[in-house]
């Protein structure tokens, strides 16, 4: 890949690491809640597989966050070279999350949880141990967050501001489809009965496909009722969103149902997946139960 090339991808990876009990996993959580697709502890070897896969998955993935630490062992120390040699060919992020001895011994007592490297020593061995391991990836960083003087919040706060991205909006929608027969999503912020549209389970050429199948989704489409739907459901949600972002709301489900959760509530959470995504809002879907068999 060229330089000109790399610098119009529009693609954004971030590589997370730092200390054990410095907060990575919250950080991790807030990318997600930005949007982020994320991966824990995904083995260092794998990353330059994961970068090609992402890079060309014609666009289904934007962003994406990756935890890599001390629970990888030994393989850690590749990840200089990995890194290096992954931004010589694409853009990535390298954020190394920290906290001083003092807060993360106090962290791992409060949890009395062991250290990862304590070998059944101290918490402050293992502290030590991993900071000599770590010091060569902290010295290749492209950003150093020390979260000792952070609360949750505060550290949510930074990540957004300086990750959410431009023209982004700080809130994650997951519109998640779901059949009533399995029962409503607990989690749900918003609920929608989609029941009262036509149901492509009973026109046999359509019945063996799922809402994603374009003919199933035409088929629902072609009635001005699922259309009237559509139109006054966009227009709430752009009402809504724009209250919950300054009450400091940073994820919202969006459920719509149908008898099974296969066809009618698929297809409409895609659409308004779709549209949400056009407004500049991070969204994903979530088919709950489009796998599902009736009994």
């Amino acid at each position: 890949m060229t330089p000109s090339a790399r610098k119009r991808s529009t693609h954004q990876l971030v590589i997370l690491t730092g200390l054990s009990g410095s907060g990575k996993r919250s950080v991790l959580n807030t990318f997600e809640d930005l949007g982020f697709y994320c991966v824990d502890n995904l083995p260092v070897a794998l990353i330059p597989t994961f970068s090609e896969l992402y890079e060309g998955g014609r666009g289904e993935v934007e962003r994406a966050a990756l935890l890599v630490d001390a629970r990888e062992g030994a393989q850690i120390a590749q990840l200089p070279g990995i890194y290096r040699e992954l931004t010589s060919e694409r853009a990535a992020t390298l954020v190394f999350i920290e906290a001083s001895d003092a807060v993360l011994q106090r962290r791992f007592s409060e949890t009395r949880r062991p250290h990862p490297l304590g070998k059944g020593g101290s918490i402050a061995d293992g502290i030590r141990e991993e900071r000599r391991r770590m010091a060569p990836i902290r010295r290749l960083a492209d950003v150093i967050i020390d979260t000792s003087k952070f609360s949750v919040h505060e550290l949510r706060q930074l990540i957004t501001e300086r990750f959410q991205g431009s023209g982004r909006r700080p809130l994650l929608v997951s519109v998640v489809s779901f059949g009533f027969r399995y029962g409503i999503p607990a989690d749900a912020d918003l609920v929608f009965d989609v029941r009262f549209l036509p149901n492509p389970h009973f026109v046999p050429r359509l019945r063996p496909f799922s809402g994603r199948d374009p003919r199933v989704a035409r088929y629902i489409r072609s009635f001005p009722q699922t259309g009237e739907f559509l139109r006054r459901i966009e227009s709430l949600l752009g009402y809504l969103i724009p209250h919950y972002i300054r009450e400091g709301k940073s994820y919202l489900t969006v459920a719509l149902g149908c008898t099974g959760g296969r066809h009618r509530s698929v297809a409409l959470a895609e659409v308004i997946r779709r549209s949400l995504q056009r407004k500049g809002y991070s969204a994903k879907v979530v088919h709950r139960d489009l796998e599902k068999t009736a009994s």
